[in-house]
């Protein structure tokens, strides 16, 4: 079988690169990923490797000649004649391998430096920040691309869904108020999906991309820790002085409701719907419950949300969460605040759910096609060889870290959602790169009173720091500042007016507590809250510096001039 070799994708911006130099010429026999060319750019010089064992064809460029991402390079004829032979068989029987050694290996003969389990945002970027500072590094993921859940069946896609179905929806409902007129608007949901499928694609490939470029192996399989200093990947043995668990989290379970991820899915099938569902009902009045719901709300199904407390998005500023209940019931999302699922029963039409309240009370049922099981997420630590190496689990089944995210095994840390702490990539990112350094004698810190959360419905909402409700229940003594997107020029120009900002501040010294923004944007706004708790910022701070008129942006400056209830345009 003849295989292309072609010019990866090489980053967002990059579309061509020269070839520096022919590392194998035609007929040469290969390994599968031995690299057989080096290419270069103005930011990266990248080994071209083959993708499976064989014969080299063709070269199609020459050394110095300029080639665009996605070009035929050669072509490598699988298996043929010539490829790398098995080494023949002994003459006589080998020794007996000797037992492992209890003790781990000395450190001249460890494989890698850090080898990290899990290529997700904390894995991947561990990996990368690890081989910056000079470590050898391999990252092991048993998926077939890297990305891990948040790339490949989370964040990303679900993300281009939803500026999807907000742009069909504009267009369906928003633009003629902008004096934009469409008529015959349809959806190709297929052509929607497969664009989803192109955005994860470039950016698992964009990952794959960095690994090349940062000298960080990717070791194919399924990794079993056998103690410290070892591990087993598909079975294979593999060593490393460090050894780095970040497998990240699955979605949560609930008795009475079997996922089939047809009728019963999970976000991974909320993703991959062939149709959109007449009716879907959310278990789960989190953040990917209602992401999810909103996409297909948007797309149009009927969407109701069961949840089991008596508020959405648990965790978030009570105002703010009384808010977005509000303008999500506007946008036509029905809720079953204060409600159990006890039984999801598959029939001809869908699935027939049974609810109760939480506090008692008659059952009832509700009918749907599709149902979106989202009541969280949990560590992903079994079946690891965890406990049986030694490494503690807490009793929600978390990894035991210490500050500097060591395990209870020496040698072996832990990063992500696998350890206690939000769940989220950003916060598994910021532990990845504090590691690395602390793994190179570095300071490596994070600060976790500055871990922004956001919602990406729409509006969006986006927090950082304390609540009211937790500033009251630690007795601590605080200001408000609030202003709405009303009264910003901004939002006005753009017809998103809904939501407001929120500012808490210590009433004795005016540092900034939290943050709390619903409406538009606010997922890019939280970055100046949180850069403002990360340099111990006071109100007085964010008021006094200047914001470009007209944006978004300056309603986090009226809210912080109305901690001292000055602001100036309301």
């Amino acid at each position: 079988m003849t295989i292309e070799i072609k010019v990866p994708t090489l980053g967002e911006s990059v579309a061509t690169a020269t070839i520096g130099k022919w590392l194998k010429q035609p007929g040469d026999a290969v390994a599968a990923d031995e690299p057989v060319a080096e290419l270069e750019t103005d930011k990266v010089s990248v080994e071209i490797a083959a993708p499976a064992a064989g014969r080299l064809g063709a070269q199609l460029y020459a050394e110095g000649d300029e080639v665009e991402v996605g070009a035929v390079l050669t072509t490598v004829e699988a298996g043929a004649s010539g490829a790398k032979e098995a080494p023949k068989a002994a003459t006589t029987p080998p020794a007996p391998a000797p037992a492992p050694a209890a003790a781990p290996p000395a450190e001249t003969e460890y494989d890698y430096d850090v080898l990290v389990i899990g290529a997700g945002p904390g894995g991947y970027v561990c990996a990368i920040r690890a081989a910056q500072l000079g470590f050898k590094v391999a990252c092991v993921e048993k998926r077939a691309t890297l990305g891990g859940t948040c790339l490949n069946v989370g964040c990303i896609p679900s993300k281009a869904l939803l500026q999807s179905s907000e742009n069909y929806h504009a267009a369906t409902h928003d633009y003629a108020g902008h004096g934009i007129l469409i008529d015959g608007v349809r959806l190709d949901l297929a052509r929607m999906m497969a664009r989803k499928g192109e955005v994860v694609e470039a950016n698992v490939k964009g990952v794959e991309f960095l690994f090349k470029k940062n000298k960080v192996t990717w070791l194919k399989g399924f990794a079993k820790l056998e103690g410290t200093g070892r591990v087993t990947v598909d079975g294979k043995p593999v060593t490393a002085r460090h050894i780095v668990i970040a497998s990240g989290s699955d979605s949560a379970d609930l008795p009475g409701v079997t996922v089939d991820e047809k009728t019963i899915v999970t976000s991974t099938g909320a993703l991959e719907l062939s149709a959109v569902p007449k009716r879907l009902v959310v278990i789960g009045g989190g953040v990917i419950g209602l992401e999810l719901g909103s996409v297909w709300k948007r797309l149009g199904a009927e969407v109701t949300v069961v949840e089991f407390l008596d508020r959405l998005v648990p965790g978030t500023d009570g105002e703010i969460a009384k808010q977005f209940q509000r303008i999500l019931a506007r946008q036509g999302l029905g809720m079953k605040l204060g409600h159990k699922v006890t039984k999801a029963e598959k029939t001809a039409q869908g699935v027939l759910l049974t609810i109760e309240p939480t506090a008692g009370g008659e059952a009832e049922t509700l009918e749907c096609d599709v149902v979106l099981l989202s009541i969280g997420r949990v560590a992903a630590s079994r079946n690891m060889g965890l406990e049986e190496a030694g490494v503690a689990l807490d009793a929600r089944g978390r990894i035991v870290t210490d500050a500097h995210f060591a395990t209870s095994l020496p040698g072996v840390y832990a990063i992500g959602d696998v350890i206690a702490g939000p769940m989220l990539a950003h916060k598994a990112e910021d532990e990845g790169v504090a590691l690395a350094e602390i793994l190179a004698g570095q300071k490596g810190h994070v600060n976790y009173d500055a871990i922004p959360s956001v919602v990406y419905t729409w509006p969006e909402v986006a927090t950082v720091g304390r609540t009211e409700e937790s500033l009251k229940e630690a007795g601590i003594n605080y200001k408000v500042g609030k202003f709405p997107f009303m009264a910003n020029g901004r939002a006005r120009a753009m017809g998103m007016t809904d939501g407001f900002v929120k500012i808490l501040a210590d009433a004795a010294s005016d540092r900034v507590l939290g943050v709390h923004i619903i409406g538009p944007g606010a997922g890019e706004m939280i970055a100046e809250a949180t850069l403002a708790m990360e340099f111990g910022a006071s109100s007085e701070d964010v008021a006094r510096t200047c914001h470009a008129h007209p944006t978004l942006s300056e309603a986090v400056k009226e809210a912080a001039l109305d901690v001292e209830k000055r602001a100036i345009h309301i």
